[in-house]
């Protein structure tokens, strides 16, 4: 077994018990809304047409929206944004299957239960709902089967599940790890589907043996949800302290510290070299990872994370809402104390690199339009098109780019982080915006027009640690060596090692921390060994 998928088969149960439990918890949601939802539609004719419109108009909003706006609008992250999101979507098809179901009910079988002296309520529950089942449990199935597939959409807003594996793959180009969450979710979609559908035609044809099976094979794939779960790869336990080891006692137990990364390689790194510090100091470590920018610093705000990796261009023109540019150093102490004023949060420093937007094309591109600079590439820019990740062209730096130059591209495009680059060296696109310690620059050809005009703020790596963790001087501790530790050399090669030469993210810290323990006479080696390492692969 391959160490890389042996890597993805540590992480199923966690990921999948977390899905499970999103998926559960939100249908039994949507079964709790749905109805009496229903059941006032039917009693109220005149209710039934607006609640089946209001619940066919959420179902027309994209999903991702949906997660976005409980971000935005609530504060909300992690599971109770996913739940909402994903009850949302739940509730149409069991709303209509269930109106539908007891309105196609024989009127006969009506009449007969009225002739009876059953009451209104009697006559729901042990006439119309029984004869319904089939229809209802069809809606019920549809609506899993929704939930499922959207639930993987929750990981950008922190949530677990089986989306970790397909956005972290997606990131780090792991091909295993895409086809570890694509077929899982898919395996768990049909598992799920084919119960209920057995439970539908246990009944349909009042078979209690059917019935007994269904919920048998329900309560095993609820008992994976819930069940307690080791292996995941993104929880690092902690080490012994040295001094508990010279003490020959046991260390007191710490809490567990969040560590958060944004949606590209670079931040999956450095969240795995923080977790590993964490954990040689002590503490029990897990990632939150592909977070937005402006989730991961509002997740940050409120505890819901630790600590996590960010830029300070990106604090200065996004959180602090800052148009001039000043030199980085001053960028960086404004940034600290803001951060400390308005959210006591603690900057604990820079990392020791700077990865910057910066316009890229073809080696070959460049040389034919005799481009150096930004300012010789505006008069070209109407026959060009740019491609950017998904965050860039609402973000305030690209409005203060596009102004301070003039630029009047052809097409803008929005592209995952890690399409951009393949899109600019295929010709897809013809300008990308890319990061300066990206490793594909060099190995895709690109050149990097510098930004003449200083439109960029500085983007200094810099670690942030939340108000709480901000107060534990043991923390501060276990991460300050890494302040001024790496290089941009040394950050681009880390990045290298996942984007181009396919090694996983754990690999690519290591490198990292081998490299800050061994100080910069190891670099040779460290390289000699990385490139050894890619080329055995």
């Amino acid at each position: 077994m391959s160490p890389i998928f042996a890597t993805q088969l540590e992480r199923l149960p966690a990921l999948l018990g977390a899905h499970i439990v999103l998926t559960v918890i939100a249908l039994a949601l949507g079964l709790a809304i749905s109805l009496p939802a229903a059941f006032l539609g039917l009693r109220q004719r005149a209710l039934q047409g607006p609640l089946l419109a209001v619940a066919s108009i959420i179902q027309t909003i994209p999903s991702l929206a949906i997660l976005a706006l409980m971000v935005a609008a609530f504060g909300l992250f992690g599971q109770p944004a996913a739940l909402i999101a994903l009850t949302a979507y739940s509730v149409l098809p069991i709303l209509r299957n269930t109106i539908t179901g007891i309105e196609g009910v024989d009127p006969a079988a009506v009449e007969a239960a009225r002739g009876i002296g059953m009451t209104r309520n009697q006559i729901l529950w042990r006439v119309q709902l029984p004869l319904a089942a089939p229809i209802i449990l069809a809606g019920i199935r549809t609506a899993t089967v929704w939930v499922v597939g959207i639930a993987t959409l929750a990981t950008p807003v922190g949530a677990d599940s089986l989306g970790s594996y397909i956005f972290g793959g997606l990131q780090t180009r792991n091909t295993t790890a895409v086809l570890f969450g694509v077929v899982s979710a898919a395996a768990l979609a049909i598992a799920l589907d084919s119960l209920i559908h057995l439970g539908e035609v246990a009944a349909r044809k009042r078979s209690r043996p059917l019935a007994l099976i269904t919920a048998v094979g329900l309560a095993l794939i609820l008992a994976m949800g819930v069940w307690p779960k080791g292996g995941d790869e993104r929880v690092m336990a902690a080490a012994p302290t040295a001094a508990a080891q010279a003490e020959g006692v046991e260390a007191a137990p710490r809490r567990t510290v969040m560590v958060g990364a944004k949606t590209f390689t670079e931040s999956y790194i450095l969240a795995r070299l923080i977790r590993a510090r964490l954990s040689e100091a002590g503490y029990p470590a897990q990632l939150k990872e592909g977070l937005g920018s402006a989730v991961v610093f509002d997740a940050l705000r409120q505890g819901e994370i630790d600590v996590y990796v960010d830029y300070s261009g990106t604090i200065w023109a996004n959180a602090m809402k800052r148009t001039e540019t000043l030199p980085p150093q001053e960028v960086l102490d404004q940034m600290s104390e803001w951060l400390e004023r308005e959210h006591e949060m603690k900057s604990l420093g820079a990392l020791g690199f700077e990865n910057a937007y910066g316009l890229a094309l073809r080696e070959d591109a460049a040389a034919e339009l005799g481009v150096d600079t930004i300012s010789e590439l505006v008069p070209h820019t109407p026959k060009l098109s740019l491609g950017s990740d998904f965050e860039f062209f609402d973000r305030p730096e690209w409005t203060k780019l596009r102004d301070t130059y003039g630029l009047a591209f052809d097409a803008q495009r929005a592209f995952d982080p890690t399409l951009m680059y393949p899109a600019v060296k295929e010709g897809d696109v013809d300008v990308i915006t890319a990061f300066t310690t990206d490793g594909r620059i060099a190995a895709f050809n690109l050149r990097v027009l510098p930004d003449d005009k200083h439109a960029f703020p500085p983007y200094d790596a810099v670690l942030l640690l939340s108000p709480e963790a901000s107060k534990d001087p043991d923390l501060i501790a276990a991460l300050a060596p890494l302040i001024g530790a790496i290089d941009s050399d040394a950050m681009r090669t880390a990045n290298k090692l996942v984007d181009v030469d396919r090694k996983d993210t754990q690999f690519a810290a290591q490198y990292l921390l081998d490299r800050i323990a061994a100080g910069d006479d190891a670099q040779p080696a460290a390289d000699d060994t990385a490139e050894s390492a890619a080329d055995g692969e």
